[in-house]
Formats: C-alpha cells, structure tokens, sequence
C-alpha cells in the first residue's frame, strides 16, 4: 500500500517519499517497507535510527524523521489501524456443526453458530446467535453461552457454567472447576481426617468480557462467581470461589484472587499480585505488581504496593528509608572528621 493511500485511510498528511508499505513494526525493530510510530518527544533519538520506511507522528511533532512522515491526531491509534489493514483476514468459521463434533440433541444453537471438530456440547446447554465454539470445545450440561462470542479451542465450561454476549474466551480457559474448600480436623482415635467441601454453584461471565489463555475460573461453594461486564482478563489468572468482580476491572497475568472477595468497578489487578479471601476492593483501585493484599481497601488509596500492600508514599518512604540512613551516616561521618581536624 502507497504512503500516500493510507495516510487518506487515516485521515494524516504525508510528508516526504510516496513509499510503498507493507507491515507495521516497533521504532527498533522496523525493516524498509514497515510504518512506525511515535507520539513521544522522549522516544526522539528512536525515531532519527528507525530503518521504517514511514513513521506516525503527531502534528506538532518539530523533531525531524530520516524517512517518510504521516502526521496524525493519534499515532497510536492510527498504528494499530494500520496493522489491520496489512494484516491477514482472519480464519472465517463458517456456520454449522462439524461431523465430528459430539452435539446433545437437547442442545439449543442459535442462528449461524459454528460448532469445531470434537467439540462437545452436553445435554440442557443453549448457544446465542452468532457464538463461535472452536475446536476441542467442552460445554458441560445446562450452560448459557451468549451471542455472538467466541469461544477458542480446548475450552472447559463446566456444567450450569453462564457465559454472556460478545465475549472472548481464549485457549485453555477452564470455568467452572471447583473451589479449594476443604474441612479437617481429628476424629476420637486421634487420625485426621480432611473433608471436600462440595462446591454447588456456578460461574458467571458478563458480556463483553475477555479471559485469557490458561486462566482457571472457579465455581460457587453456593450462588455464584460473578465476573462483570467489560472485564479483561490476562492468561494465567487464577480466581478462587464466590468472587465477586463487579465490572470494568482488568486483571494481568499470574495475579491471583482468593475466594469470596469483592473487586469494585474500574479496578485494576496488576501482574503477580495477589489478592486475599473474604475482603472488598473499592472502586477504582489498583493493586501494583507483586503486591500482597490481605485487608480490604475503602478506595482512600487508589493504588497500592508491597506486601503488605501499602500506599505508594508509604510503600517509597520505606524502600528510600535505608538509602537515607546511608547518606546521613556519611555526612555525619564527614562532619565528625572535619570537626577532628579543626
């Protein structure tokens, strides 16, 4: 595609050679025949030794390019616009119920739903207009899968698992599964005994919400774990029983929520954060990388640190503390010796 073509697309300018363009890439990583971008004064030295034949670049924007310059309001929304268009089409799942896909009579599909090969569907289960079940796909008996989303291969729902419209359920996901409940204790001989705790409920997704691969969501000891709508959730999330997730929240990658915890609108889980069972997290709260929380958060701190979880100037004034002892250490060390010389 001419320079010339997409920044038209994109609503830009072109300045400079009316380059042909293939493929988008990073700053440092761009070929001749790739578009970058840039909307970052910080990044300028990237820019002058990017080998990209065309950059994104806002329109004030005085720095210079060595190569051909498309000036746009946004240029990271104007990349990841491009990149559509160089990118394949992707794979069209054409409707209807491959022959080798295990499909219970009982099952209700909707209009123009794509059933994969080994898929199966067990008995009760009912399947929105438009829904995708890929490949390898297990939907236990009595599920509600809502129209229009797509559900990828080697997906577990178990039973009475519901899941909304318009979602995204990657590779891997297992809802469903059961909770870690146990009991134990001593029986009169004195041997110990340990008691599964039957796990009774269900999983619920919201629509438009997006899990991704390898994440395991578990059922209700009773009721129901509630995943809102709007959710994004990275692989490798692991969320325990009778969670309440109310909406619009995200969680990255290998973070962690024990059972019956509450998470508020708009929160945001970072990556390897764990949070503990049986407390609330206001809305609009985030939880920083690596962070441990064992206590509820009333939403007075946005976003916490550490373990324990802490505000960020508690979380700052504590891992600065030592470096300020060593500092003032040596400049009481100086005076002392100034002092020994006078």
């Amino acid at each position: 595609m001419k320079a010339s073509e997409l920044a038209k697309i994109l609503g830009g300018t072109l300045e400079g050679p009316d380059v042909e363009l293939a493929a988008c890439a990073g700053l440092e990583e761009a070929r001749p025949g790739d578009l970058s971008f840039c909307k970052d004064p910080k990044h300028v030295k990237l820019v002058a030794g990017t080998k990209a034949s065309a950059v994104l670049l806002p329109p004030d924007w005085s720095h210079g390019a060595p190569c051909a310059v498309i000036r746009v309001g946004d240029p990271n929304h104007a990349c990841m616009a491009a990149a559509k268009l160089f990118a394949p089409p992707e794979p069209v799942r054409a409707p209807g119920v491959h022959p080798t896909a295990l499909v219970d009579p009982s099952v209700e599909l909707g209009e123009n739903v794509h059933v994969g090969a080994y898929a199966v569907i067990e008995k009760g289960s009912a399947i929105g207009a438009g829904a995708v079940v890929e490949a390898q796909v297990f939907i236990g008996e009595g599920c509600r899968v809502g129209a229009r989303t797509h559900i990828y291969p080697q997906v577990t729902l178990r039973e009475g698992t519901v899941v909304g419209a318009d979602c995204i359920i990657h590779c891997g996901v297992r809802l469903g599964g059961d909770g870690y409940g146990f009991n134990n204790g001593r029986r009169a001989d004195g041997s110990v005994f340990i008691e599964k705790i039957p796990q009774l409920g269900i999983v619920e997704i919201g629509d438009g919400v997006e899990i991704g691969s390898n994440t395991t969501i578990d059922r209700a000891r009773i009721g129901r774990t509630y995943i809102g709508p709007m959710t994004k959730i990275d692989n490798l999330v692991q969320i325990g029983h009778n969670v309440k997730v109310k909406g619009y929240s995200g969680l990255i990658a290998q973070s962690g929520v024990a059972g019956s915890t509450e998470i508020g609108y708009g929160c945001l889980v970072w990556a390897q954060a764990g949070v503990s069972g049986h407390i609330k997290i206001a809305d609009g709260v985030q939880v920083g990388p690596q962070a441990g929380v064992s206590q509820s958060l009333d939403g007075s701190v946005k976003y916490v640190l550490g373990a324990p979880a802490e505000s960020m100037k508690d979380f700052g004034g504590r891992v600065l503390l030592p470096k300020l002892v060593a500092k003032l250490r040596a400049e009481v060390k100086e005076l002392k010796e100034r002092l020994a010389g006078k």
